[in-house]
């Protein structure tokens, strides 16, 4: 397994949102409160936003990757490999996850109010990209 792996999340906390729940909700996928940096900005109508980054590195990420793979639905992992050429841009493969779904405990794939996930591995051969991911996502298997 590559150890190089090297996981980007960026979620954004609207104010109608209880961040301590959105926290609480990435302990699922082994990710605690410190390990993200909290930026707090204005909305586009004066509304306060907190974006919320983490970026995790070797064993904090290989356990993170494991722990999605576990508890995404099979035939999500299968439309994520089938669709690896199409979601890997310079070795970063990008996927999102439902906010509200991850807070009430399920993990699942989604493009509305998202967790934006970058999985980067280096991979030096773009001929490699889809076995290089399809490896990553079959870890759990």
């Amino acid at each position: 397994m590559n150890d190089k792996i090297e996981i980007t999340v960026d979620a954004i906390v609207h104010a109608t949102e209880d961040i301590s729940k959105i926290f609480q909700a990435f302990e699922i996928l082994e990710l605690q409160e410190d390990d993200f940096t909290i930026n707090e900005t204005t909305g586009h109508f004066d509304n306060p936003i907190v974006m919320l980054n983490a970026k995790i590195v070797k064993k904090q990420a290989l356990n993170f990757l494991k722990r999605l793979i576990e508890l995404l639905p099979q035939e999500q992992i299968d439309e994520l490999i089938d669709e690896i050429e199409e979601r890997t841009v310079d070795s970063r493969f990008h996927m999102r996850l439902d906010k509200q779904e991850l807070v009430k405990g399920n993990v699942t794939i989604s493009e509305k109010d998202t967790i934006k996930l970058k999985i980067h591995t280096p991979i030096y051969n773009k001929k490699d990209t889809v076995k290089t991911f399809t490896e990553i996502f079959q870890i759990a298997n």
